[in-house]
C-alpha cells in the first residue's frame, strides 16, 4: 500500500534525493496507484485513505457527487472524475494537461489561474463560466492544496450553479419587468391567452373596473369605439393580439370606475415570453382626455367664428346699405363708410386681444375717442366705466361711441378747443340695466337736425329699444346729451 503524507519542510539535498520517489508518484496518480491524499487548507489536516488496489484513487474521486478534479503545482489535469466529464461534456482523454483551460475564454482562464495559484496555499473560491455545446454554464469553483507524496498541487470541485443563476437572472428579470410596468406613464394591461387579466400597473388601476386581475378583459375594462359601433369590443382586441396580430392606435372611450368617460389610444400587441408561442397579449391605454378638450375646444372656436364672421358680413352689407342711403356723394359714402368699418374693426381688435371675454366699456370708448383726443389733455372724463361687457354688447357699443364722436368732433364739444365731453356710470335701474351717460359742454351752442340721418338710427338702434335697453338722444343748446341703457341679462357683469 502506498501512503501520501504532508511533508513540512524538506532541505534541498532531501528534495534530490526523493525526485525520483515523485516521479513515481506521479505516475501513480495517473494511474490510479494512491489510495491516500491529505487535504489542506482547514482547520487541521485532512487524511483521505482509500483500500482496493490500483483503483482507490479514482474511487475517492468518483464517490463525489459533484464534479472534481486534481492538478499538479504547474496547473497539469492529473484527473477529472466522471461527474466533472459530464458536466463539461468531453471524454476524460479530451481533458488532461491544458485541454480543460482551452475551453475557456481569457477572462475565465485568467480567473481559472489566479484560483489555481492562490488554492496551492489556501482554499478558495470563484466562478467561471464555460460555453457547453450550445448552452452557457456557469460552476462555482472551490480549490484547496493536496499532497500526493512530495508533490504538493491544487483539489477543485465544480459545482454546476447555472441553474441556480438562471432563477436569480429569471427573478431579477420578473423584477426589472414589473419595475417598468409600474414606472410607465400609459396604462399597461397583461392578458393571458385566454384574454384574462394577468397584471395591470398602477395607471390601469385607475380606470379598471374593482379587482381586475383573473376577469376578462371586458370585464376589467369597459370600452366604447365610436367609429366602429357595436362591430369592435375589447376583447376583440385582445383576441387579436393573443392571436398573433398587433393593434395599433385605435380610439375608445373608456367607462372609469368614476362613471367619468376617459377617451384613449389603444393598442395591443402579442406577448411572447420564449420561443415564437405567444403567451397573451398586452394592452396599452394612452390617455387622450386632453387631446380631445382642445379638440372640442377648436371646434366650438370654429363654429363660433364662423358664426360671428357671418354676423360681422350681415352689419357690415346693412351698414354699407343704409350710409349709401343717406349719403349725396360717393365721397361722403366713403368717408361715412370707412368710419364706420374702422370703429368695427377697433372693437373687433379689442376682443381679439381679450380672447372675446371681460372686455370693459371704457377701453371701448378709449380706442374710438383715440384719433381725437386724448383723456390727458383734460376734455374727456369717464367714471365708473370699468365693466365688462360681453362681445355683442362691446360691438354695439363701438358702434355707438364711434357716431357720437364723429358728430362731436364735426358739430360738438369736440370740434372747439374748449369744449369738454363727460362719460359717466349714473346706475342701475329697477329692471337691472345699466345707465351711462354721454354729456357734452362748452362747445358751440347746438341746435337740433333737422334731418334724421343713419348715424342717429343706428345710435338708436345698436343696443335695442323699450324698457330694457337702447339710447335716448337730446340735442341740449349746451351740449348733446346720451342716455344708454344697457340690457342687464348677459350683457354686462356689474
Amino acid at each position: 500500500m502506498t501512503v501520501v503524507s504532508l511533508v513540512s519542510a524538506l532541505t534541498r539535498d532531501e528534495l534530490e534525493a526523493r525526485l525520483y520517489e515523485a516521479e513515481e508518484t506521479l505516475r501513480a496518480i495517473r494511474e490510479g496507484e494512491i489510495d491516500a491524499v491529505v487535504i489542506k487548507g482547514g482547520a487541521i489536516e485532512q487524511v483521505f485513505t482509500l483500500e482496493g488496489g490500483g483503483q482507490s484513487y479514482r474511487t475517492f474521486m468518483e464517490a463525489m457527487d459533484i464534479g472534481a478534479a486534481a492538478f499538479d503545482a504547474e496547473g497539469q489535469l492529473l484527473y477529472a472524475n466522471q461527474a466533472l466529464c459530464t458536466l463539461l461534456d468531453r471524454p476524460a482523454d479530451e481533458l488532461s494537461g491544458q485541454a480543460l483551460l482551452g475551453m475557456l475564454d481569457a477572462v475565465n482562464q485568467t480567473t481559472f489561474r489566479r484560483l489555481l495559484t492562490q488554492a496551492l496555499k489556501e482554499r478558495q473560491s470563484s466562478e467561471i463560466h464555460v460555453r457547453v455545446g450550445h448552452i452557457e454554464r456557469s460552476f462555482l469553483l472551490t480549490g484547496a492544496p493536496i499532497d500526493f507524496g512530495i508533490v504538493s498541487g491544487v483539489a477543485i470541485t465544480f459545482t454546476d450553479i447555472s441553474e441556480r443563476e438562471q432563477i436569480a437572472a429569471a427573478k431579477e428579470s420578473e423584477r426589472l419587468a414589473r419595475s417598468v410596468l409600474a414606472s410607465a406613464n400609459e396604462a399597461v394591461i397583461v392578458c393571458d391567452r385566454s384574454g384574462r387579466v394577468t397584471h395591470i400597473n398602477a395607471a390601469a388601476e385607475r380606470i379598471c373596473a374593482e379587482a381586475p386581475i383573473g376577469k376578462p378583459f371586458e370585464q376589467a375594462i369597459e370600452l366604447t369605439f365610436a367609429d366602429a359601433s357595436e362591430l369592435m369590443s375589447g376583447s376583440d382586441i385582445v383576441a387579436m393580439a393573443a392571436g398573433g396580430t398587433p393593434v395599433q392606435g385605435l380610439e375608445a372611450a373608456v367607462k372609469t370606475s368614476a362613471v367619468d368617460v376617459t377617451d384613449v389610444m389603444i393598442s395591443a400587441a402579442p406577448l411572447i415570453v420564449s420561443g415564437d408561442r405567444t403567451q397573451g397579449c398586452v394592452v396599452t391605454l394612452i390617455n387622450l382626455s386632453q387631446r380631445k378638450a382642445a379638440e372640442r375646444r377648436q371646434a366650438l372656436l370654429m363654429g363660433e367664428l364662423d358664426h360671428r364672421v357671418k354676423n360681422t358680413l350681415a352689419m357690415v352689407l346693412a351698414i354699407s346699405a343704409r350710409t349709401a342711403s343717406h349719403e349725396r356723394t360717393i365721397e361722403d359714402f366713403q368717408k361715412s363708410f370707412s368710419g364706420r368699418i374702422q370703429a368695427l374693426a377697433a372693437t373687433h381688435t379689442l376682443l381679439s386681444n381679450a380672447s372675446w371675454e371681460n372686455l370693459q366699456i371704457k377701453d371701448v370708448l378709449r380706442v374710438e375717442l383715440a384719433p381725437y383726443a386724448t383723456l390727458s389733455s383734460g376734455r374727456i372724463t369717464m367714471e365708473g366705466l370699468d365693466i365688462s361687457v360681453d362681445s355683442k354688447t362691446a360691438v354695439s357699443l363701438g358702434l355707438v361711441f364711434h357716431e357720437l364722436t364723429t358728430n362731436a368732433v364735426k358739430y360738438g364739444a369736440l370740434s372747439t378747443r374748449s369744449g369738454k365731453l363727460s362719460v359717466r356710470r349714473i346706475g342701475l335701474l329697477d329692471d337691472g340695466a345699466l345707465q351711462i351717460e354721454w354729456e357734452e359742454r362748452d362747445g358751440p351752442l347746438v341746435t337740433p337736425p333737422t334731418a334724421s340721418g343713419f348715424g342717429q338710427t343706428l345710435i338708436s338702434r345698436s343696443l335695442g329699444s323699450g324698457p330694457n335697453g337702447g339710447t335716448r338722444l337730446e340735442y341740449r343748446p349746451s351740449g348733446v346729451v346720451c342716455q344708454i341703457v344697457i340690457p342687464k341679462y348677459g350683457h354686462f357683469l356689474s
